[in-house]
Formats: structure tokens, sequence, C-alpha cells
């Protein structure tokens, strides 16, 4: 496979992007951003923001852990957790992403192309244009040419965590076309592909991934297509579930507790790593996570939580640059000792920057950063009245 002189996605979880970037991701970013209607806004569901909140703050979590432990030559108890979440990270994103899959799999190709495809492409064209800029000096995009064939290999192999964002209008796009197919048969594949991508694993401790091929976008479809697939085909079944062990809190948090033992257990002896028992491991701690959130939205405690479940897709577009800006900062003054405190405060730098930077840019020329404009949609937004405007942006 030919490459660039510069490695824009390298095959370590350390030199893939020097804030240390493993191949995870947020999970599943809100679909609609700030950009979705009100009728998305009305009809969400709390215990999924619940959900996407947990996976996007494991991701950064995850990139904040190992760009300190990188720049300081240690690691610390964010490690831990890190690889503690790591079987169930990605599984829990994109078994949640293919829970909403259904709304337009039967729908018209444009609109379904509009909100599935055009959506995120807009958005990787974007902030990979954004992340090329800002690292140029370092990747030695010294010239327009050297930056123009690295912006445009970026849409091959993807930039750096910018992968998971480019791998969701795929993985609609696959499902859209296999939906006429016996799930049975489906399922099948999705589960050997699944086992000879994890039969190549990449991403050592703390991130799931593979190198089967070699390609990241291709190896990331086969090793995580069957969550998507499953949360799409078993949407029911995965909202009964959760609707189930919501109303029971006491034997909810005994099933949570037991759960967590086996799993670090099962984590301090390597047992995840094992091909098979990834899915296994996946499904489980998606469970897990799924059911954590529902007894969070039933008894209304972290509301921040699902505020940044809600807004995962903000958080994931642009968590590098106050994450890199926080590591920078601390590495240098050296005020905190402690690898794992040093972490935690980056992580809640890198998420809770975005979500400011959001804030800020809304009604101004810089909303296009979060909020697609009307050029690069194929479907005209609906009207909204102006007393669900009103309530929508009351909760947001």
């Amino acid at each position: 496979m030919s490459r660039l002189p510069f490695r824009l996605h390298s095959r370590t979880v350390l030199e893939r992007d020097q804030t240390a970037s493993a191949r995870s991701a947020v999970a599943a970013p809100a679909a609609g951003g700030r950009g979705a209607s009100a009728r998305g806004e009305r009809d969400r569901v709390a215990w999924v923001d619940y959900a996407k909140g947990w996976s996007i703050i494991l991701v950064v979590a995850m990139h904040s852990a190992l760009g300190v432990g990188f720049a300081v030559g240690e690691t610390g108890w964010m490690h831990a957790v890190v690889a503690f979440a790591k079987p169930f990270r990605m599984p829990d994103f994109f078994l949640v992403a293919g829970l909403f899959a259904g709304r337009t799999m039967e729908g018209p190709w444009r609109a379904f192309l509009d909100r599935k495809v055009v959506h995120f492409v807009y958005f990787y064209a974007l902030w990979l244009l954004i992340a090329l800029a800002v690292k140029s000096g370092e990747l030695g995009l010294t010239t327009p040419v050297a930056f123009a064939a690295a912006y445009l290999w970026g849409f091959v192999e993807p930039f750096s965590s910018m992968w998971f964002i480019q791998l969701l209008p795929i993985l609609y796009l696959a499902t859209r076309f296999v939906r006429r197919l016996p799930t049975p048969v489906v399922l099948v594949a999705a589960v050997v592909a699944h086992v000879a991508a994890a039969c190549a694993p990449d991403g050592g401790a703390y991130a799931m991934g593979s190198n089967l091929t070699g390609w990241t976008s291709l190896d990331s479809f086969l090793l995580f297509f069957v969550y998507f697939y499953l949360g799409h085909r078993f949407a029911g079944a995965i909202f009964a579930f959760a609707g189930t062990v919501g109303r029971r809190p006491l034997l909810l948090l005994a099933g949570l507790a037991a759960w967590g033992i086996v799993e670090e257990l099962s984590v301090l002896r390597g047992l995840p790593e094992w091909p098979g028992a990834t899915l296994v491991f996946g499904l489980a701690g998606a469970l897990a996570v799924i059911a954590g959130a529902a007894l969070l939205d039933k008894i209304g405690a972290m509301r921040w939580l699902a505020y940044c479940g809600r807004h995962s897709l903000v958080v994931y577009l642009s968590f590098f640059l106050p994450m890199a800006v926080a590591r920078v900062a601390l590495v240098k003054l050296g005020w905190i000792a402690d690898v794992g405190a040093m972490s935690l405060i980056v992580a809640a730098a890198a998420v809770s920057g975005p979500l400011l930077i959001d804030r800020l840019t809304r009604g101004t020329p810089l909303a296009f950063l979060y909020a697609r404009p009307a050029w690069a949609r194929l479907e005209r937004p609906k009207p909204v009245p102006p007393q669900r405007l009103a309530a929508v942006m009351s909760r947001a």
C-alpha cells in the first residue's frame, strides 16, 4: 500500500497523533448536532444521551491519558481506567448509533443521503482541513502542494481520531444496502468479519482496533459493523431492556457491580483480547453502559453528562484543540506531579472546550463550525414554529 512521505495515521497508539490519539472515538456523535430539527430534539430518548455522554468522555479520556503519558514518559491511574473501558468503549458507540438507523433506511434516498452521508462528509471535510492546518508544521506540510496532497489523502486514510466520522456514513450505507437480506445471514457475515479483524489487533492495551488489511476504514468497518447492525436490527429489544432495568435500581446497581468486577478481572488476564471474546465483552459492556444510562435518567442525576451526549459530535470534532493546549500548559508549568490527575484535567478541558466554543459561535459567522449551513444540505430545512424553537433551545 502506497503512503505519503509523512504519516497521517500511524499504526501505533502513541504515533498516530502526537497527542497519542488512538483509533477510537465518539461515540456515536449526535446525528444532527446543533443543526438537528426541533422534532429530533423533542423526540430524544434521555438515556441515549447519557450513554453517548459516557462514551464520548471515555474516548476523550483515552486520548488525554495517552497524550499526557507520552509527554511525561509515565503512566497514571487514568491509564487503568482507559484499559478497563477498552473492550466496550467503541462497541457502545456503534451499538447506540445503530439504534436510530431505521428511521431513514426505508425513506427516500435524498433524505437518507442528506442526513446520514452528506452530514458527516461536511464535518469531516471541514475539520480535516482545520486539523491539518493546525498540525501542518508538525507534519511538514510546508507547501500548498504538500498540504493539498495530505488533505486529499485524508479522504482515503482518515486522519488520526477522525476515522470514526468517516466510518459512520459507510456503516449507514452498508446497512441500507443489506436491509433486504435475511438478518441471520447478515449477522453471520458481520460476526465472521469481526472475528477476522480481531485476529489482527491494533491499538495495544488502550484502544480497540484492527490492522487486518492496513486500511483504517476497511479494518474498522470489519471490526465494528456487527455492533452497528445489532443496534439497528434489535433496537426494540435494546429499548425494552433499558426501560426494564431502569425500573429496578437496586438490582441494576448489583448487576453493574458484578459486571465491573468481571470486566476488571478479565481485562487483567487479557481475556477480552481473544478474537470472538471481543464481541462478547463488547456487547456486555455496551449493555452495562446502557443500563447505567437508564439508571441515571431514572434518578435524574448528572444532567451534564446527558448534555455532553447531546453534543457529542461537537466534542468529538474539536476536542483535540483544547486537549493539546491544556496538556502542553500543564507539562510546561509542572504544577501537578500526578499523571492521573493531570490526565483528568486535560480530559475536562478537552470536553468543556468544544462545548464552550459551540456556545460562543452560535448565531455568529463561525456557526458553520458545528451547524451545517443550508448550502451543504440536500434537503431544505423545515421551518420551526417559534414556540417549539424556544423550547428546544431551553434544553440545549
